[in-house]
């Protein structure tokens, strides 16, 4: 496996730990005790010395268990040796938090992260930056790099959740693009075919009226014919009815004479 990278996160030397299983611990041998004299009950037994103060060690190493508690410790195989690497649990001043600042920055700028919108690189370099701050309030302050962990872990949770609504809306959106792709293209035949309707209807309607318009002129004429032909017989009937009167007429003069 290859060793981790780099991190903003501060961590101890490397430590090797053997995987062999074959070396067993060697017994341990009893305690010789050398027999001590025996002393008269009239001299004044001295006190027995004061052990040394190990409350230091010990915060140190109930601090150490928070850190590994909070930020594990990270492991990684070379060849057949295993690798363990623990946060450092050396306090931080200022500077280191400068340094910290500037170290971000850079790698910022090396692995060309994108300062809006969504980043990957962005996200874990501040994550990272995150749980350094978080170790180096825990050294001061344990209960507060508690809280700080609660609070890392809810923003975490956070966006996990936003991310698995925004992989389901990318593919309820996937879901719905193919449909209306579908839906497209039955609508696209759908239009097709009824422009072909239209088509259709319009020729019909173009004939139809081609056909009204023959049909009207042809009783168009056909009443002008009646007319001309209406209008000949009356002026018929007017000249017959002249010469009926006439001669009704030249009848009628010799009688009255």
């Amino acid at each position: 496996m290859i060793p981790p990278a780099e991190s903003l996160l501060k961590y101890d030397n490397p430590v090797l730990i053997s995987k062999s299983t074959d070396r067993k611990s060697p017994k341990a041998r009893p305690l010789k005790v050398s027999p001590q004299p025996l002393l008269d009950s009239a001299t004044p037994v001295p006190p027995p010395p004061k052990p040394k103060s190990t409350s230091a060690d010990s915060t140190k190493q109930e601090d150490q268990e928070i850190l590994n508690t909070i930020l594990p410790p990270r492991e990684w195989m070379d060849g057949n040796q295993l690798w363990v690497q623990q946060v450092s649990s050396a306090p931080c001043t200022r500077t280191d938090v400068i340094n910290l600042e500037e170290l971000l920055d850079t790698k910022l700028q090396q692995r060309q992260a994108r300062w809006t919108g969504i980043c990957p690189v962005r996200r874990e370099l501040y994550s990272q930056c995150f749980d350094e701050l978080i170790r180096q309030v825990t050294i001061n302050c344990a209960e507060r790099g508690l809280l700080l962990l609660r609070v890392r872990d809810e923003i975490q949770m956070t966006i996990d959740a936003y991310q698995t609504l925004y992989t389901s809306s990318v593919a309820f959106g996937m879901r719905k693009a193919l449909q209306s792709e579908k839906g497209k293209a039955d609508m696209e035949k759908k239009i097709a075919d009824l422009v072909d309707e239209k088509l259709e209807l319009k020729k019909q309607v173009n004939e139809l009226k081609a056909q009204c318009d023959a049909v009207e002129k042809r009783e168009n004429e056909r009443r002008q014919i009646e007319e001309k032909k209406h209008a000949e017989e009356i002026q018929l009937f007017k000249r017959t009815n002249q010469q009926l009167k006439t001669q009704l007429e030249r009848v009628i003069a010799p009688k009255n004479n």
